[in-house]
């Protein structure tokens, strides 16, 4: 979901916490990290081509960038691969090799019979992954999109390498998830709203989220979060960290939900330290 508020842009602070489960009071340190010095050569997503896969009964549309060990980039609520900001998936592009798609129903992806939810959500983008040629890939997903990519690390963990989470929760139905939860409830109510759209907010509103089961994710993980996300705010991801083993916490000083969109440069530098890091898998 892409999120328009006033900001102030200052240094962000990469906290490199590594929790063990149901760590109450972890220790923490702090990294400033500067402006990308790494050349951006400059893209466009709606300039490349958009290609096809048929998954799980809908055939869904993708784009792909750059080479090297691939990527999948997961969108949030409402939001079609052309809205991918290209400052950071040039970034990205430059060491991976990216891949962009629509979910079914939304953008240029077909619908399906099924009724979407987030586990399916979560198999489709699994079963893209195959389709694709591919065993697993590294994942990053934005607020709906961090919601599908848990659900994959947990249903399908052979399809994710490293995992990054970006303004994420592990519940809908929580007091601090309220704004959401309402946005998605006037979406799911509004009978002007596009079918693909009505869908996602339904998914959300039905998930049964992750809690009780996060102890079970058994990849590297990095969480990233604007302290003044209000959305899905950070406090969610701090709770999150402490109880994925191992996973790093990222907090972005004074940035808004998907706070990507407004510093993408910072954003996509600190998914490159976290992804070239060595890892599990």
């Amino acid at each position: 979901m892409n999120i328009l508020c006033q900001h102030r842009l200052v240094v962000a602070m990469l906290i490199a916490l590594c929790f063990g489960a149901g760590c109450t009071a972890p220790a923490s340190s702090a990294i400033q990290k500067e402006p990308s010095d790494h050349p951006v050569i400059p893209l466009s997503i709606r300039d490349t081509p958009v290609q096809y896969a048929d998954v799980n009964g809908v055939r869904l549309a993708y784009r792909e960038f750059g080479g090297g060990e691939p990527l999948l980039v997961i969108v949030g609520l409402g939001a079609t691969m052309d809205q991918v900001n290209e400052t950071a998936l040039a970034l990205f592009a430059s060491h991976y090799h990216v891949f962009l798609y629509d979910h079914r129903g939304m953008g240029q992806s077909s619908v399906g019979n099924e009724t979407p939810t987030m586990v399916l959500y979560a198999k489709d983008a699994a079963d893209l992954i195959a389709a694709l040629g591919y065993d697993s890939m590294h994942i990053y997903g934005t607020s709906m999109g961090s919601f599908i990519a848990q659900e994959m690390a947990l249903n399908t963990p052979g399809r994710v390498r490293k995992m990054i989470l970006d303004s994420s929760s592990y519940s809908i139905s929580i007091p601090e998830m309220q704004e959401l939860h309402t946005y998605a409830q006037s979406i799911v109510s509004d009978p002007a709203a596009p079918q693909g759209l009505r869908d996602e907010a339904s998914a959300i509103l039905a998930w049964n989220g992750t809690w009780n089961r996060l102890h079970e994710i058994d990849t590297d993980v990095m969480l990233v979060v604007g302290t003044q996300d209000t959305i899905t705010p950070d406090i969610l991801s701090a709770r999150m960290a402490g109880k994925i083993n191992g996973s790093w916490l990222i907090r972005f000083s004074d940035l808004p939900h998907a706070g990507g969109d407004v510093d993408p440069v910072r954003y996509a530098d600190n998914a490159l330290y976290f992804l070239k890091m060595p890892g599990k898998k």
